[in-house]
């Protein structure tokens, strides 16, 4: 039964955030598949005697803690891992609970959980749509792409396991996002996999999140070889410490040229009719809102918690010198308020290279999440960031087209009227001139109407061998008003920018 009085709210602390996106890891860095490019994998030398599985006690203080520490009317409680689904059911509906139970008269909680897909099945789908989770998807582009990385502990491919899982939310109605990482085996196919999430997987909202993994000369062999523990053998602890990178890790060029090639499809044909979230937060970058936190001044809004209990300043520094505390010492308000997680946030800002305080996109941009600066900058200052150089040509590349669709809102009509602008400027160019995407190819076939096909295979493969085998939150990483055109009521969600790549 609902909770009609609720317990009396907290007093605010007023260092504290009024709202934040924590991911809490309810089986710390335990999964069931072995992404070679999976970092998160090595955080199990961080407990080594646990067992890493939220205690309901736990349980209990998080969402006690999370509810209170909030002074927005909307909380997101959002789940990952490692690989949240092996806590199963019972754990998350004893987690709906104690929402119930401990949420106050008008806080309107929404839930989010990032999953490899592979545990997925009905019981998991009929809770998901009974309780309005919006799950995101790991998948990393069509079979070929996909299983590159993503593989199970015998090394073998999840791809057709994820398919299996997808299946059965399309099946159950149940609202899902794709997330896909963005690495050396599918930097060069930008648009083939944004093709196949669209029009394979009928996809509504798509996050595209780099893979760049950190090494030192000492500890780049190993590193190349991935994050899981084999026979014998141990993975170094990650952290984000290096200046080297291994080669999983996508060129920082090469993913500026994944998001150009990406937005000139979506640029002529689905503005409007699918969200892809550095999009979205971009065009929110115009208005001066920014969204997310990777290219937000300062940051700091998005801890982790461990399954024990302990909250690190971020996602990306799930490491001993960025522990914040324990919340059953310390109340989670107070650890978001604490000197140690508001440096964190302020030192993004305070320590942008002179390049990037003049650079022309700084605004959109700056300087980009703070793990990835550990390159020198063109003056030779340390901190620029690895990717740099895309992000320059994402942002530059973009900017006509964003400014048009500023232009567009500000005189009362929808972004999506952009399209027929750049349909019409296509016709003046001709088939047969430069694509304006920059490959060097003609239009007519890069971006145009001959377009090379995928040369992957979709998921009908899987439909045909495996019938009988059996994530921007809505609340951060995306336009809160819908500037994207989407329809009242149905406005898109994305689980966030720290809904990273850990399934």
């Amino acid at each position: 039964m609902k909770n009609l009085i609720g317990p009396s709210p907290r007093l605010p602390s007023s260092d504290a955030p009024p709202g934040f996106h924590l991911l809490a890891k309810p089986t710390g860095s335990t999964c069931n598949i072995d992404c070679t490019y999976c970092f998160f994998l090595s955080k199990e030398a961080l407990y080594p005697n646990d067992k890493h599985r939220m205690s309901d006690a736990t349980l209990e203080a998080y969402i006690r803690q999370l509810l209170e520490s909030h002074r927005t009317p909307q909380v997101t409680v959002a789940w990952q891992g490692g690989e949240p689904t092996l806590m199963r059911v019972d754990f998350f509906k004893r987690a709906v609970e104690l929402i119930e139970k401990y949420r106050r008269p008008g806080q309107k909680v929404e839930h989010t959980l990032q999953t490899n897909g592979l545990l997925i099945d009905d019981d998991w789908c009929a809770f998901f749509k009974e309780h309005n989770f919006l799950v995101g998807l790991s998948v990393d582009g069509p079979r070929e792409l996909h299983d590159t990385y993503r593989v199970d502990r015998r090394g073998q491919g999840t791809f057709d396991l994820v398919m299996r899982g997808w299946a059965l939310l399309r099946r159950h109605g149940v609202e899902f996002n794709i997330l896909c990482t963005v690495n050396a085996a599918n930097e060069k196919y930008g648009r083939i996999v944004y093709r196949f999430f669209r029009d394979e997987l009928g996809a509504k909202w798509v996050q595209f999140i780099p893979i760049v993994e950190r090494a030192t000369v000492e500890t780049l062999e190993l590193a190349n070889e991935g994050w899981g523990q084999e026979v014998g053998q141990k993975r170094p602890f990650y952290t984000q410490t290096g200046n080297l990178v291994t080669k999983r890790s996508v060129g920082s060029e090469q993913y500026g040229r994944f998001l150009v090639d990406v937005f000139e499809e979506w640029v002529r044909h689905d503005i409007g009719q699918v969200y892809v979230q550095l999009f979205d937060v971009t065009l929110e970058a115009y208005f001066g809102r920014h969204l997310l936190c990777i290219h937000a001044p300062t940051c700091g809004y998005g801890p982790a918690l461990e399954s024990n209990g302990d909250l690190y300043a971020c996602d990306h520094f799930v490491e001993p010198r960025f522990l914040l505390g324990n919340i059953h010492r310390t109340h989670l308000q107070d650890l978001m308020a604490s000197p140690e997680q508001r440096g964190f946030g302020q030192n993004k800002r305070d320590t942008l290279t002179t390049q990037c305080q003049q650079c022309a996109v700084r605004p959109l941009c700056n300087g980009g999440c703070p793990k990835d600066r550990f390159v020198l900058s063109r003056d030779g200052d340390p901190g620029q960031n690895y990717l740099c150089s895309g992000l320059e040509l994402f942002f530059t590349h973009t900017r006509p087209a964003m400014r048009r669709m500023v232009q567009l809102l500000q005189q009362g009509g929808p972004p999506s009227d952009v399209m027929a602008l750049i349909k019409a400027e296509d016709g003046k160019r001709g088939p047969y001139k430069p694509c304006p995407c920059g490959s060097g190819r003609k239009f007519r076939f890069c971006h145009g109407d001959r377009a090379p096909a995928s040369p992957f295979s979709g998921p009908q493969a899987w439909t045909n061998t495996t019938q009988d085998g059996g994530a921007m939150s809505r609340q951060t990483g995306l336009p809160t008003d819908g500037r994207l055109g989407a329809p009242a009521g149905d406005k898109a969600r994305h689980l966030g920018d720290n809904a990273d790549f850990f399934n």
